[in-house]
């Protein structure tokens, strides 16, 4: 894969401001945690081989703390649970896996969702995927694993809470590809299911995200389009954005890509809701990928080719300089360019006290959907294209 895969912006702080461009104060470090620092990561470990079956059984389905999907009867499908994580208690955190496997041999996909646990659009797009295939008439196989942030989806919240070294609150998202032997309890659950789930039954592979709580986007997807296999994948979504960039080691579909396996993030939208309209699009992009890939046949539904796809490799946050009640002058997709007025902002006496403009040219591709905000947060995002992006563009949250 490029070594671009290392570089460019964070996609979940995409929701959050960047301080290489407005000096905020707060980031979240590329290096974010000891899970991801080189000295702790993860050793260059073959992952687990086989299927390995601990002997419970929860709700009738298995448990399995390794997964080789190869292992599996082929033409039907297969509800297991995956052993992740210990609890303080030393009982586990387990993850819902869903393997459709083929009659005849193919290629093998993953996708993901529930690594934000207040993130219900993708679940429910990963299911209906899932629903549509019939086993029996596949040529491969996809596994899906909808809940992979077991804590953080229980309470919807974005965060994963720890309580390993007193109250934390842990993004899952920064721990990929995580480590086994981790000091805190994402990492060690990333580790696991990276290791022995994840990784040894993926040539391809999907994580799906929404918006994050308080914030809103477009359906668009992050992928970096200098890959081959990831840009024929991204293109056949009929979706009205890509965000042509990579992102730094810590998310899941870069620890694929490093993995050598091609990987993109498709976005859905807002946070702890159901956006239907919004979801068949991407169920829909989402069977031409396995299309694509020969796993499943038919027609190609709609894609990228018959929507106006607007690309941009960087966004650029407008952020809060006052307190007080929002007005966007701007809807999601809408196009900007310099100097055009996005939104407005009023204090408790209804008095305008900041007017928001944009400074570049693009498109409207995410803006802050709680009413009220204070100084700092990020009120706006707009896609464009940067001439020359040049090393990490880093998001505080």
């Amino acid at each position: 894969m490029s070594d671009k895969s290392k570089k460019g912006i964070d996609r979940r702080d995409l929701l959050i401001a960047s301080i290489a461009t407005v000096g905020a104060s707060a980031a979240l470090a590329v290096n974010a945690g000891a899970a991801n620092a080189p000295d702790a990561a993860t050793p260059a470990a073959h992952p687990a081989s086989g299927t390995a079956y601990t002997g419970d059984v929860i709700g009738g389905k298995k448990v399995v703390s390794a997964l080789d999907v190869n292992d599996l009867e082929p033409g039907q499908k297969h509800f297991l649970y995956f052993q992740g994580a210990q609890m303080p208690t030393g009982q586990h955190w387990y993850v819902s896996v869903t393997v459709a496997k083929g009659a005849r041999p193919g290629k093998r996909g993953v996708l993901t969702s529930g690594v934000h646990g207040d993130e219900m659009s993708n679940i429910h797009t990963v299911q209906t995927v899932m629903n549509q295939l019939d086993p029996a008439q596949m040529s491969g196989t996809v596994m899906a694993v909808t809940d992979v942030a077991r804590p953080a989806i229980e309470s919807m919240q974005r965060r994963w809470p720890n309580h390993g070294r007193g109250q934390d609150l842990i993004d899952m998202n920064r721990e990929w590809p995580g480590n086994e032997n981790g000091a805190t309890a994402p990492s060690r659950h990333a580790g696991l299911l990276f290791n022995r789930l994840l990784r040894p039954n993926a040539d391809f592979a999907i994580d799906f995200h929404t918006g994050t709580t308080g914030f809103e986007v477009t359906a668009f997807n992050l992928g970096g389009m200098d890959v081959p296999e990831v840009k024929a994948m991204v293109e056949l979504y009929p979706v009205g954005q890509i965000f042509d960039n990579h992102v730094y080691p810590g998310v899941l579909h870069n620890a694929f890509m490093d993995a050598g396996i091609p990987s993109f993030t498709p976005e859905i939208g807002a946070a702890r809701v159901l956006d239907i309209e919004m979801i068949s699009l991407f169920v829909e992009g989402t069977m031409n990928v396995l299309k694509h890939h020969g796993i499943v046949g038919g027609p190609m539904g709609r894609t990228g080719k018959d929507v106006n796809v607007f690309v941009g490799n960087s966004a650029f946050p407008i952020l809060a300089t006052q307190g007080g009640i929002v007005e966007h002058l701007v809807k999601l997709n809408d196009k900007v360019e310099p100097g055009h007025k996005v939104a407005i902002q009023r204090n408790s006496f209804g008095e305008v006290v900041a007017e928001y403009t944009s400074s570049v040219a693009g498109e409207i591709a995410g803006q802050r959907s709680d009413a009220m905000s204070e100084p700092g947060n990020p009120l706006v995002f707009v896609l464009f294209h940067k001439a020359a992006p040049e090393g990490v563009e880093s998001y505080p949250e």
